[in-house]
């Protein structure tokens, strides 16, 4: 123990927070907890109807400090005082207004239960209408600042929300001083900066999401944002450099040291995206795609800047030098729902049930756990057939390629013979067929794929999902053994930024978990998918037309 170091990684996820304590010297996990977020959980700030999802940042305190306890509990005696880092990674775009101490107007009086004082999750859509504007004021004259964003503005992303907040809510457009990314916001809250002018931006979030590049020598300037509204006028200056995540944001502060109980010198690094740090915990390398796949979908792929850098993929979520590992290229596509196309369908079949048989609802709870697992066993006896139902993943708008968040979902081929098995086949089928297109898009576009990496969730969880995806990609998927492969990358550059390893390579080498399982393609199989996947491509081409 005594030659012993640990770092840990702290993972924001969409439901939850994640710590994980990992022997920086031998890649061993030797804790981890989960905290999942209580005003979240119960639904509070968030109205699905009009896609709007907010978060709390005392949610996001509250797990942050409990996770780490709880995480370090779990530990051998003596572990919290060899702590020498923390580094985390949060969703994104999840911006949140401030003021200048960078505190969230959501932790000020009068703004507590104001969702737009709150974190802005990913998945809020309510910016639609912003984004469309964006995009018409981007692409009608001079430079075009998506460019490196795919080429189109997402209602996902920083600006777009900034844009629909301050039009709509004059109390927080007045009281905000900035904008601040949630990766950010970590970082800053244990080195205790309250100061928004000294905060460190992450590259990864400022260059994928908030259009930051160094051909515009940062954010876009203030011309561009007054065409969009003169309301964003005060936010033209918000930041200019960016730092990747290897860069420390500083030492943990005297009061989180002590609530934590770990040393006083501890390093903390700064924060990037979810999917981009799991992408390195997940080992990536060059040409790998690494599939993040969890409520959401999140792509990740990094490629040499010299074989790549000339390149402007149209239709992903950006193109961002260092946003993965510095000195790489680092791109970035995803679907919008994945884990939650099934979590609907599951919903869709069970709450009838609560509501009728209320008295019975320990025992249906019990059936819900065991829901998808049992849809799955029997979807995979099912014969393939020509007529088959055919479902669109665009439960929540589409991600990539092309981002569009106002298409829906769309399911033909149904008749009274189709049950709740075959529904789910197609649901699994069709978030296959929208990984295909991502893949698709890469390689159209001159980016090779050499290999697909999984890791995730459902990609732990469902075997059938997994080799469905292999049958429809017609490559093998390999499955990270880590079950917390964001915090285990968080936790890699928690080394580096501690000075424990000198790049991202080495804290691979050192600490990466390897694959557990690779799932091949079926020859069988393979001709069916790919004669599906152009009925899908038709279906979602009339579904975008006549019902957008």
């Amino acid at each position: 123990m005594k030659n012993d170091v640990f770092v840990i990684g702290v993972d924001f996820g969409t439901d939850s927070v994640r710590a994980l304590v990992v022997n920086a010297r031998t890649g061993q996990e030797a804790g981890s907890a989960v905290h999942y977020y209580p005003r979240w959980k119960q639904g509070l700030y968030c109205d699905a109807a009009l896609q709007q999802y907010r978060q709390h940042p005392l949610d996001y305190l509250e797990g942050l400090e409990q996770s780490i306890k709880a995480a370090l509990q779990q530990c051998p005696a003596g572990t919290a005082q060899q702590v020498k880092g923390i580094s985390v990674d949060t969703t994104g775009s999840t911006p949140v207004a401030v003021d200048a101490q960078g505190t969230p107007l959501a932790l000020l009086p009068g703004f507590e239960e104001n969702p737009n004082a709150m974190f802005v999750l990913w998945k809020d859509h309510t910016a639609n209408e912003e984004a469309a504007l964006i995009n018409e004021v981007a692409h009608a004259n001079g430079t075009d600042y998506t460019k490196y964003c795919g080429g189109i503005y997402s209602s996902e992303w920083f600006w777009a929300k900034i844009l629909h907040v301050v039009r709509t809510d004059a109390a927080v457009r007045e009281k905000a001083v900035s904008w601040v990314e949630h990766c950010d916001w970590i970082p800053a809250v244990l080195t205790g900066n309250n100061q928004v002018a000294t905060l460190l931006r992450g590259r990864c979030a400022a260059g994928h999401k908030a259009m930051w590049h160094a051909a515009w020598e940062g954010l876009p300037p203030g011309s561009f944002l007054q065409k969009l509204d003169p309301l964003l006028g005060k936010y033209d200056k918000m930041f200019t450099d960016t730092v990747v995540a290897t860069v420390p944001a500083g030492t943990i502060s005297a009061e989180w040291a002590a609530r934590l109980g770990i040393p006083a010198d501890t390093v903390i690094g700064t924060g990037a995206f979810d999917a981009h740090m799991g992408a390195v915990g997940a080992g990536i390398q060059p040409y790998a795609l690494c599939r993040v796949i969890g409520t959401s979908t999140c792509d990740i792929l990094m490629a040499p800047l010299e074989e790549a850098g000339h390149l402007f993929v149209k239709g992903i979520c950006g193109q961002v030098d260092g946003s993965v590992v510095p000195g790489m290229l680092g791109l970035e596509a995803g679907q919008s729902a994945y884990g939650d196309v099934y979590a609907w369908l599951r919903r869709f079949i069970m709450q009838p049930l609560y509501a009728i048989m209320k008295e019975e609802e320990e025992q249906l709870a019990m059936a819900e756990s065991k829901l998808l697992a049992y849809l799955a066993e029997q979807a995979e006896q099912l014969p393939l057939t020509p007529n088959d139902p055919l479902a669109l993943d665009w439960f929540n708008g589409r991600r990539t390629p092309d981002a569009n968040h106002t298409v829906t979902s769309a399911v033909v081929g149904l008749h009274l013979g189709i049950d709740a098995v075959q529904m789910f086949r197609a649901l699994v089928e069709a978030t296959a067929f929208g990984a295909r297109s991502i893949v698709e898009r890469f390689v159209k576009e001159g980016v090779p794929i050499h290999e697909v990496l999984a890791l995730g969730g459902v990609s732990k969880k469902s075997g059938y999902a997994m080799q469905v995806l292999a049958d429809v990609l017609d490559r093998p998927i390999k499955i990270v053994r880590s079950e917390h492969a964001c915090a285990l990358g968080a936790a890699m550059f928690a080394a580096v930024c501690a000075g424990i390893y000198p790049n991202v390579t080495a804290a691979q080498e050192a600490m990466s978990s390897g694959f557990e399982h690779t799932w091949h393609p079926q020859p069988e199989k393979v001709k069916y998918y790919a004669n599906r996947y152009t009925k899908f491509l038709e279906l979602g081409a009339f579904t975008e037309k006549f019902y957008a």
